[in-house]
C-alpha cells in the first residue's frame, strides 16, 4: 500500500503518482488517462470541498487497482440543478469500475476501483 498526503497546490503531484501508480499496477496504457481524470477529480473535490489537506492511498486487489482519497471534512452533497462544476464524484463514477463513498463525523472517503492487467 502507498499513500500520498496533498494539498490543494500539491494536485500536479497528485497526479504523476497515480499515472505511476497506474503503470507500476500493469494498467493498459489506453486506460491510464481515463484513471488519472478520476483520481484527479476526486482529490480535487477532497481540498476544495473538504478539507485543505487529504490522503491518497492505493493497493492491488487481484490485480485491480484500488484507490482511497480520504478528507476530514464535513460532506456537502452537490451539484445542484444548473450549477456550473460539481460534477466530480460523477465523472469518477463513470470511469471506475466500483465507486464507494463513505461519510461521517471523521470526514469523508472516496473508494475507487479500476480493472489494472490488461
Amino acid at each position: 500500500m502507498r499513500r500520498f498526503r496533498f494539498r490543494l497546490p500539491d494536485l500536479p503531484r497528485v497526479r504523476q503518482f497515480a499515472e505511476d501508480e497506474a503503470r507500476d499496477a500493469g494498467m493498459p496504457e489506453e486506460a491510464i488517462g481515463d484513471f488519472v481524470i478520476a483520481v484527479n477529480e476526486v482529490a480535487t473535490n477532497a481540498v476544495t470541498h473538504g478539507a485543505d489537506r487529504a490522503t491518497l492511498r492505493t493497493w492491488t486487489v487481484n490485480g485491480d487497482l484500488v484507490v482511497e482519497v480520504h478528507d476530514e471534512g464535513t460532506w456537502k452533497p452537490g451539484p445542484m440543478p444548473g450549477a456550473i462544476g460539481g460534477m466530480g464524484l460523477w465523472v469518477a463514477r463513470l470511469l471506475s469500475s466500483d465507486l464507494t463513498l463513505r461519510v461521517g463525523s471523521g470526514g469523508s472517503t472516496v473508494i475507487m476501483r479500476f480493472h489494472g492487467k490488461g
